[in-house]
């Protein structure tokens, strides 16, 4: 958000981790973040990290300790539920952890986020489902089996 001018991460970027996530995946997203390339300051994300199974979770951080030895100037960021700091990648990545509070308020946040997912020229695309011609949103209910 402090330079908010400049592109959300792209899909190469960022791995959404759940527990049928498998280690080759983490194995190529590790790849593309720690083997030295002229791609750029690309920041690598992987979300729900605590979600991997055990085994994965083994094989990447086994992956993870050979391959940061390529790559000095490395971006990984690893963000994890706060109730599960005791699974496996919180517990082996824990001499890096960061205690994460977002830093602007919530009507800053939703602002920029509005101006990267606003579809610029309104047209019969998806973008028209939601309000203000967004790309993207979230449906969402308290009550389960509601059909959303």
């Amino acid at each position: 958000m402090n330079s908010p001018d400049q592109p959300l991460p792209m899909f190469d970027e960022v791995l959404l981790c759940t527990p049928q996530t498998t280690a080759e995946q983490v194995g190529l997203f590790l790849r593309r973040c720690l083997i030295p390339c002229s791609r750029g300051e690309k920041i690598y994300t992987m979300l729900y990290a605590d979600e991997l199974s055990y085994d994965v979770s083994c094989r990447a951080e086994e992956l993870f300790q050979h391959l940061q030895h390529y790559n000095s100037s490395y971006r990984l960021v690893i963000l994890c539920n706060c109730e599960r700091e005791h699974s496996y990648i919180p517990s082996a990545f824990s001499q890096y952890k960061v205690h994460m509070i977002p830093q602007r308020p919530r009507a800053e946040i939703q602002q920029y986020l509005q101006h990267h997912y606003r579809v610029a020229q309104p047209s019969s695309s998806a973008a028209s489902v939601f309000r203000d011609n967004m790309c993207v949103g979230i449906v969402s209910s308290k009550r389960a089996g509601v059909g959303k």
